[in-house]
C-alpha cells in the first residue's frame, strides 16, 4: 500500500511540474531563416506569389512520390493555393494559402497542416541587397500559436529543429531553382502598352512546311536565307496543291557564330484542317505535325537581333509562373521578312511551349 502511495504521489507531483512548465513555456513561435540570390526581383517575387512550383522548393511536400496536389484559386497572388493528400503519416493533409501579397515587397500563407499548433503562417519578405542592390534577401518566417494546450506548447520546444530546418533546406532548394531561370527583367515587356505582355494560349493543331539552314551570323546573309528557304517552301505549297496559314515563323535551333534555324509555314489543304499525309516534297522541305498545345506568347516590335533576349525573358516569365517551356522557341514574321532588318520596324509574336 505504501508503494502504491508513494507512485500516486510521484505521478501528481510529474504532473503538477508538466503542467507547471507547460504554463510557462510559450505560447507561440517565431522562426526567421534568409538567404541570397542573384536573380532579379520580379522573378523572385513572382516565383513566391504562385503556388505552381511549390513543390520543387517547399519540403512540406517532400518525401511522398505519390503525393497528390491540387491547385484552386487564381494562378498568382491572393487566393492562389496549393493542397496536397498523402497516405504518409509524416504528411497527411493541408494547405498553403496566400493571403497577402505586395508586389515586390512580401508574399504571405496560411498554412494548413498536421503538425501541433494552429493559425500557422509564414511570410517571404524580399529586400535588395549587396553591390548596387543586385541581390534580393529573402528572409523567410513562421509563426504558430499553442494557446493553453501544454501538448502544443511543449511540440514548440522543437519547432526550430523541425519546421526550422525545414526552412532552411527550403530556402536552399528554392535559390537553386531560382538560378535556372533566366535573369532577365521580362516587366519590361507591356510595361508601357498591357497588350504587349505575355500571356498563355491554346494553339491548335499544325501542319507545317520546314526547311532548315545554318549561316554566318550576319544580317544580309540571314535575311537571304530566310527568304531562299522560303521560295523553296511556297514552290512545295503549289505543287502540292496547298494554301498558306498565316505569316511564316521562323524556328531557332543554335544562336552563335553560325545561326541554326528552320523556316516553317503553317499549311492545309483548302478547306481542309485534318493531318496532312501523302505530299510529295522536294528540295529538303519536310512535313511536320505539330500536335494541340499550350504556349507562352509575346508580341514584339523591333530589329530581329533582339529577338534572343525576349525568347529568354518570356522563358523566364513562363518559369516564375510555374510551366516548363518545351521543345523550341519560334518567332512568327507578322511583319514579313524586310520589316525585320529594317531598324525597329519587324513585328512578331515570339512563342514558347509549354507545359
Amino acid at each position: 500500500m505504501t508503494r502504491l502511495i508513494e507512485i500516486l504521489i510521484s505521478l501528481a507531483i510529474v504532473a503538477v511540474l508538466f503542467t507547471a512548465v507547460g504554463i510557462l513555456l510559450p505560447s507561440s513561435r517565431h522562426l526567421a531563416h534568409a538567404v541570397e540570390t542573384n536573380r532579379k526581383l520580379p522573378i523572385v517575387f513572382d516565383t513566391l506569389n504562385s503556388v505552381r512550383r511549390f513543390k520543387e522548393w517547399n519540403l512540406a511536400v517532400a518525401g511522398d512520390p505519390k503525393i497528390k496536389l491540387a491547385y484552386t484559386g487564381p494562378d498568382q497572388g491572393v487566393g492562389a493555393k496549393v493542397s496536397w493528400d498523402s497516405e504518409e503519416p509524416a504528411l497527411g493533409q493541408g494547405s498553403w494559402e496566400i493571403t497577402q501579397s505586395e508586389p515586390g515587397k512580401r508574399v504571405a500563407y496560411a498554412i494548413q497542416d498536421i503538425d501541433r499548433g494552429f493559425d500557422k503562417k509564414s511570410e517571404f519578405i524580399l529586400k535588395p541587397t549587396g553591390k548596387n542592390g543586385r541581390n534580393i534577401e529573402i528572409t523567410q518566417t513562421y509563426d504558430v500559436d499553442y494557446g493553453w494546450n501544454l501538448l502544443n506548447r511543449y511540440s514548440g520546444l522543437y519547432v526550430s529543429s523541425n519546421v526550422g530546418e525545414e526552412m532552411k533546406a527550403g530556402l536552399s532548394r528554392l535559390t537553386n531553382m531560382l538560378a535556372t531561370i533566366p535573369n532577365l527583367d521580362y516587366t519590361v515587356l507591356g510595361k508601357d502598352d498591357p497588350s504587349m505582355a505575355p500571356r498563355i494560349m491554346e494553339r491548335p493543331a499544325q501542319n507545317l512546311l520546314v526547311l532548315t539552314a545554318a549561316v554566318p551570323r550576319s544580317d544580309a546573309t540571314i535575311q537571304a536565307q530566310i527568304k531562299t528557304n522560303l521560295e523553296w517552301i511556297k514552290k512545295n505549297i503549289a505543287a502540292n496543291g496547298l494554301e498558306a496559314v498565316g505569316p511564316v515563323r521562323v524556328i531557332t535551333n543554335e544562336f552563335g557564330e553560325m545561326y541554326s534555324f528552320d523556316v516553317a509555314q503553317e499549311v492545309r489543304k483548302p478547306g481542309s484542317t485534318g493531318k496532312l499525309t501523302g505530299l510529295n516534297l522536294t528540295n529538303n522541305v519536310e512535313l511536320a505535325y505539330s500536335e494541340p498545345q499550350r504556349v507562352a506568347v509575346v508580341p514584339y516590335t523591333g530589329h530581329y537581333s533582339n529577338l534572343q533576349g525576349v525568347r529568354d525573358a518570356l522563358r523566364a516569365w513562363a518559369m516564375t509562373r510555374g510551366y516548363e517551356p518545351t521543345e523550341r522557341a519560334y518567332d512568327i514574321w507578322k511583319g514579313g521578312i524586310d520589316a525585320g532588318f529594317t531598324g525597329q520596324e519587324g513585328t512578331y509574336d515570339v512563342v514558347w511551349a509549354i507545359n
